[in-house]
């Protein structure tokens, strides 16, 4: 028999509260479980001590032998401290351009970055022609 540590929803429409179940995978999310472990109120504010109850001891148990938590109770877990953190998948790149507006953009980029350097440039260039003027009127007075 396959054992998950799992929620199980209940309370009003638009009300969500949540029982953290040890259960049968085969039963139906809010059907038979074998024992219940925990609450989980996401109604409450996060750092509400109401917010997530959880009874350590039998989910230790319940863990020792073999029970496995789904995505949303492994991280309830993780940070009580009682169950690995689970990795964060990676994002897919459907939402991302695709390579030739990709191309685009870096060309665009690219070219405001030539244009910045130029204005850069330009902005120092005069800056240093300026004493080389100051002096060819002093040198032509020197001469006069």
């Amino acid at each position: 028999m396959s054992v998950k540590i799992r929620l199980a929803r209940g309370g009003a429409k638009k009300r969500p509260y949540y029982r953290v179940v040890v259960a049968d995978t085969r039963s139906p999310r809010d059907g038979r479980f074998i024992e219940k472990v925990g609450a989980y109120n996401p109604m409450v504010p996060k750092d509400h001590p109401d917010r997530v109850k959880l009874n350590d001891e039998r989910i230790k148990h319940w863990l020792s032998v073999g029970a496995l938590p789904t995505d949303r109770v492994a991280r309830i877990l993780a940070a009580n401290d009682l169950y690995a953190a689970p990795a964060v998948p990676n994002q897919t790149k459907k939402n991302q351009p695709k390579a030739k507006a990709q191309e685009r953009l870096a060309m665009e980029a690219e070219a405001k970055r030539e244009a910045e350097e130029a204005s850069k440039a330009a902005a120092e260039a005069p800056a240093e022609e300026a004493p080389a003027a100051e002096e060819a009127p002093a040198e032509e007075a020197a001469e006069a």
